[in-house]
């Protein structure tokens, strides 16, 4: 009896210590089930909150993609194709004005390089002729051919040996007579040098004159047009007024684009025919001096 009391009591003391030991655990276990159940909560609460401002910042990225898209329509062609007809047809011309003057420009860059090397070797060849023979030879060749001093010294030479056919003493008393009909001749062909060498410099100097008047027409109708689309639809936005005013700034650059070049090309060039008409008048005087000296040898 005693020792079964004991045994029993034994049982309970194991079940007591028992528990005993559940007992922290079931506590840890019931703090544990909140704690998890608000970690669970927090994400759920954090994704609403976090995707505001992937929201908002794709909000953003989409204005700001779309202002750059707005901003990047405005170019020279989007603002020519837009522009009015008169604003068109002002830019058009100025544009062919300037291309015709670049076209120009190396035309006459040709030329006159041109000119200045056969003139060059045309006097080395020239001051190597020992008589009018030679002199009126040398000028009347292929080789020089169009050459302004050449031709100055073809027609000087020929007007003696016509005098020498006429049965005139071009040495004798006939000399002073026969000189001066060659000045005369050579007078002549040095008279159209400077129209003959100055072809073409017209434009340039009617558009370096006249484009900025042009590209200023092209401006004050583009302001117009600004302030007529103000009128009608009664809003002073940047939207409305700046393509008219984009047409009228672009108009007037193209006028100056198309003028200032026009007026440098026209001083190079108009400096060049200067140069040349001096060398031609420094050649007229070696060329009489030349004839002269030729006439009294009784060439």
């Amino acid at each position: 009896m005693l020792e079964h009391k004991k045994h029993h009591s034994f049982i309970a003391l194991l079940g007591a210590a028992a528990l005993l030991m559940s007992a922290p655990a079931v506590a840890v276990a019931a703090q544990a089930a909140p704690a998890a159940a608000a970690s669970s909560a927090a994400p759920a609460a954090a994704g609403p909150a976090s995707a505001a401002p992937d929201a908002a910042a794709a909000t953003d990225d989409s204005s700001s993609s779309s202002s750059s898209s707005k901003a990047s329509e405005m170019t020279f062609a989007s603002m020519f194709g837009n522009a009015s007809a008169v604003v068109k047809a002002v830019m058009a011309l100025l544009a062919l004005a300037s291309l015709f003057s670049w076209i120009m420009l190396i035309m006459k860059m040709m030329d006159f390089g041109s000119l200045n090397r056969v003139t060059t070797n045309f006097l080395e060849a020239y001051r190597g002729a020992r008589s009018i023979a030679d002199i009126n030879r040398i000028a009347t060749s292929d080789e020089f051919a169009g050459n302004p001093l050449a031709d100055m010294a073809a027609v000087g030479t020929e007007e003696i040996q016509l005098s020498k056919q006429a049965g005139l003493q071009v040495s004798g008393e006939h000399r002073d007579s026969t000189l001066t009909r060659a000045q005369g001749a050579i007078s002549a062909i040095q008279a159209g040098l400077a129209k003959r060498l100055s072809g073409g410099l017209w434009f340039l100097a009617s558009t370096g004159s006249t484009g900025p008047f042009v590209g200023l027409f092209g401006t004050v109708y583009g302001i117009m047009t600004s302030f007529i689309n103000i009128a009608n639809t009664h809003t002073t936005n940047l939207a409305v007024v700046a393509p008219g005013i984009a047409e009228a700034l672009m108009a007037t650059g193209l006028g100056l684009i198309a003028a200032i070049p026009a007026v440098v090309m026209y001083n190079i060039f108009n400096t060049s025919i200067t140069n040349y008409g001096t060398r031609s008048e420094q050649f007229v005087a070696e060329l009489m001096n030349s004839l002269s000296r030729q006439l009294d040898k009784g060439a």
